[in-house]
């Protein structure tokens, strides 16, 4: 067969498999490893050497454009030193910028000093390099911005969620880091920290910020927060919810017009990029609700043709775990979702992976008898990754017989990746763990919901030539 019509079959199966046929539940049973964390004496959360050493560096987008970042770090002993130095040769930093440092306590722990940093009037497509802290126990990392904003500017997204930190969740971020994933899309449930007690509490959320760092302080990781982030635990006297999680991962949410750091949004290369939070109000006329109504407004597909939402509790789901918890923000938003056609929604909370069809249930109401999901070409994929490997474990209980609009389904590890490649199309690939190597399970071809499935524009976007390849 010539490779043409090869490619164009595989296209005509991919494409089946967005729009709907027959869903897939895999029968694959994961047995690796147990899900315990790792022990805190492991080398993946050995403390850099040298006094008041900055460890626990993290990135994130620190505008809404992709023209800065915010880069995160603790010190152990000493407040001292929030600047960051930086600039376009290793070793020559030729800027400067000054942070903001901070701590606090939860339970009897005490934090160390965190230090938040803006680094902003920044260059797209260029990559940077900055040290932090001072002397012998200064560190070097680097990072790469993103391309200017474009239709067509083609970057790959990294999706993980409730990841943990057990083997199985080495074993994701390390699949992670060679996929060639250039930003971390988190959809919640970071370090699991809220299942220990007293000073562990916070001691594993420093164990966490050293296991992620090989990845998170070289590309941004964008932020959403889960139920294990809220840390509600008034028997050790913490009422203060998202107390941890606020005070070590900021997010540029004023960029967006927010109030509230959990929930915001960001524009990176041709994505527009939405986070929402599961466990804040979102019902009519809630900051939240009124944030996200404004913002849907802002979006621009000539600009940005990928409209992508992050949440953390899946509004469609056919796993026995967390079944049907998204129900109350479905009824508030997808008419949204399916008005302003959102691309993808990706969620976690469930510990496994599923894929719909388009689908929706806008019109069901109780007169209307109307209560099942149907096939709906303006509606999101909705994408369950809370497979990333924490010490919770798998869902391994589906429904049965699969859902109409659940497409693949598998309880395993994992991580996802976004390819796009330019306004029309996006290659997305979930990809399983599996005794120690990274194997891609489930893909398909996406068509964006604004050029891709409209004639009219279509047409147009032909004459006049300017998609990439």
């Amino acid at each position: 067969m010539p490779l043409f019509q090869f490619l164009l079959v595989v296209v005509l199966v991919l494409n089946s498999l967005e729009n709907g046929s027959a869903g897939i539940t895999s029968t694959y049973i994961r047995t690796e490893w147990p899900s315990t964390d790792i022990p805190l004496d492991n080398q993946v959360f050995e403390i850099p050497k040298g006094h008041n050493a900055p460890q626990q560096v993290h990135i994130t987008q620190g505008d809404y454009d992709g023209k800065a970042v915010i880069i995160s770090w603790v010190t152990a002993d000493e407040p001292c030193c929030s600047n960051v130095k930086y600039g376009l040769l290793d070793n020559k930093y030729e800027f400067s910028a000054q942070g903001i440092v901070t701590n606090y306590t939860f339970s009897g722990y005490k934090s160390g000093y965190i230090h938040h940093c803006l680094v902003d009037g920044l260059e797209y497509d260029t990559k940077y390099y900055y040290k932090i802290g001072e002397g012998d126990s200064s560190r070097e990392f680097w990072f790469q911005t993103p391309p200017k904003i474009d239709p067509d500017a083609p970057y790959t997204f990294g999706i993980i969620g409730d990841l943990g930190q057990t083997y199985n969740s080495l074993s994701t971020l390390e699949h992670y880091m060679q996929s060639g994933g250039q930003t971390v899309l988190f959809v919640g449930d970071l370090s699991y920290a809220d299942r220990y007690q007293h000073n562990d509490v916070g001691i594993r959320w420093d164990s966490w910020g050293r296991f992620v760092e090989p990845s998170a302080a070289y590309q941004p990781w964008i932020w959403s927060a889960g139920n294990h982030e809220i840390e509600y635990m008034p028997e050790m006297g913490e009422v203060l919810p998202f107390k941890s999680y606020l005070h070590r991962f900021p997010t540029p949410h004023t960029a967006s017009r927010s109030t509230n750091p959990l929930w915001y949004a960001v524009r990176r290369a041709s994505a527009h990029i939405i986070v929402l939070s599961s466990y804040s109000s979102y019902a009519k006329y809630t900051p939240q609700w009124r944030w996200l109504r404004e913002e849907l407004t802002r979006v621009d597909r000539d600009k940005t043709p990928w409209l992508i939402v992050l949440m953390h509790a899946p509004i469609y789901n056919s796993n026995l775990a967390h079944y049907m918890e998204g129900e109350s923000m479905r009824t508030v938003f997808e008419s949204w979702f399916v008005r302003f056609k959102v691309d993808l929604i990706f969620a976690g909370h469930v510990h496994a992976y599923e894929r719909s069809y388009r689908i929706s249930n806008i019109y069901y109401n109780v007169s209307s008898g109307d209560q099942y999901p149907v096939p709906d070409k303006s509606a999101p994929v909705y994408i369950t990754v809370g497979d990333g490997g924490n010490q919770e474990g798998l869902a391994g209980r589906f429904w049965d017989p699969q859902p109409e609009y659940s497409a693949f389904r598998e309880a395993s590890y994992g991580h996802s990746t976004l390819e796009i490649k330019n306004r029309t199309h996006a290659f997305y690939h979930w990809n399983r763990n599996d005794d120690g190597k990274n194997v891609p399970t489930d893909s398909v071809i996406f068509n964006n919901q604004y050029w891709g499935s409209n004639p009219h524009r279509r047409r147009h976007l032909k004459a006049g030539g300017h998609a990439g390849s």
